[in-house]
């Protein structure tokens, strides 16, 4: 029986930027993270000025801006018969204005070397939570059988920070004052809490194209006749590709894909024979009716599962981390958290998460499904394209939420 003050389930987004705040305000916190490391393709990875603004706060913006990534100024829409501008980040007010591409993986460990400054900070890799006990929670340690960050020293044998590897895991049990579901989507926390399902009318094949110098910049969504969607995100060294497929359709069959790749993206045809591997994201767009139990709380994706429209997940996530940080450090230290104190960081966030879903919901119903039905009509996009593109208000609604938050938390020794 090991104890903590915070024991945090997910070593995401959500999970190491609350992580990272707590253990800044003096705060003892363990995050338990269920791989072995943070290498995995197509994970959320668009960084809006809402989070840029977090890590300025933070003192991290230069070691950000360091990191491989594509800043994306506008974002366009392409049809059969024309190119629409539809958002031009240049118009925000405030430092940033653009959207940064950065895999996650290299945002996770920039999260994840902050907080290893502080000696109450500890995450565990090869940990799968099994469930919330009611004091704490249980887990499956594996050891630390792979390297938790790119570049790091083999930690297998046990060495500093390492644990010995066992292949079927030992459980533990650790203890806490408070328990945070950071777990994602198909956590195995929030089970029990009332959950309401929206549904999405599509589901994502991602897969990667090689990219060329002389090639377009800039994300674009290529519309095309049939019902025919594809999304292109400009990754520098190559072409991070979705093709949008209906609800439970076979989005991996690269034959099909590749066809409408050529088809829908021309100047690519010459590169489908390099396309690489098709992993399919199933859509969710759902949230909790209470996001918490007495000990527990759950925020990002285990509280609201998000659309991949607008690409705002991983914001939302790091904006839950912010708040439940700002609002639950004092009771952490003072060592008891109740559950008002919970309440309140989900009276904080749900009106964020509800508006946003609500829009998401909006593109899904009025844009998405009937292109994917073969009825598609660009008035909307055209709509758009003509306010400017996008007044600065809707910009700034993309840029930054409908509730930004703020480091409000103290650095403490």
């Amino acid at each position: 029986m090991e104890k903590t003050t915070c024991a945090i389930a997910g070593g995401g987004p959500a999970g190491l930027m609350l992580g990272l705040l707590l253990a800044r305000a003096g705060v003892e916190v363990v995050v338990l993270e269920k791989h072995g490391d943070f290498l995995r393709d197509f994970r959320g990875d668009t960084v809006h000025p809402s989070t840029l603004e977090i890590l300025d706060e933070l003192g991290l913006g230069r070691r950000f801006a360091e990191l491989p990534q594509h800043k994306a100024e506008r974002m366009t829409a392409v049809t059969d018969d024309e190119e629409l501008l539809v958002a031009d980040l240049t118009r925000l007010r405030g430092r940033h204005r653009a959207i940064a591409f950065v895999p996650q993986w290299d945002f996770l460990d920039l999260l994840a070397d902050e907080a290893r400054r502080y000696p109450n900070f500890t995450l565990r890799m090869n940990c799968e939570v099994l469930e919330f006990t009611g004091s704490g929670l249980r887990y499956k340690d594996k050891g630390q059988v792979t390297a938790a960050k790119r570049g790091s020293p083999d930690l297998s044998s046990g060495g500093p920070g390492g644990r010995p590897p066992d292949e079927e895991g030992a459980e533990h049990v650790l203890e806490a004052v408070l328990s945070v579901a950071a777990d994602g989507r198909r956590s195995v926390l929030r089970r029990g809490l009332p959950l309401r399902e929206f549904g999405a009318p599509m589901d994502v094949g991602w897969f990667r194209m090689p990219r060329e110098p002389s090639d377009r910049v800039d994300p674009f969504l290529r519309v095309g006749g049939g019902g025919r969607l594809m999304v292109a995100i400009d990754r520098e060294t190559y072409w991070q590709m979705g093709y949008v497929v209906p609800k439970d359709s076979p989005a991996g069959d690269r034959a099909a894909v590749g066809a409408a790749v050529a088809e829908l993206v021309p100047w690519l045809a010459d590169r489908v024979g390099e396309m690489g591997e098709i992993s399919t994201l199933r859509v969710q767009v759902n949230r909790l009716r209470r996001w918490y139990r007495p000990g527990l709380l759950c925020v990002g994706d285990a509280a609201h599962a998000m659309s991949p429209v607008l690409g705002v997940g991983i914001n939302l996530a790091v904006q839950d981390a912010v708040a439940a940080a700002n609002l639950l450090w004092e009771p952490l230290v003072k060592g008891r958290v109740s559950t008002a104190d919970l309440a309140a960081v989900q009276r904080r966030r749900m009106p964020a998460t509800v508006a946003i879903q609500s829009l998401q919901l909006l593109v899904q119903r009025r844009l998405i499904a009937p292109a994917l039905a073969g009825r598609f009509s660009t008035a909307p996009l055209k709509a758009l394209s003509r306010l400017g593109p996008l007044t600065r208000p809707m910009v700034t609604l993309l840029a930054h939420g409908v509730r930004p938050e703020h480091v409000r938390v103290p650095e403490r020794p």
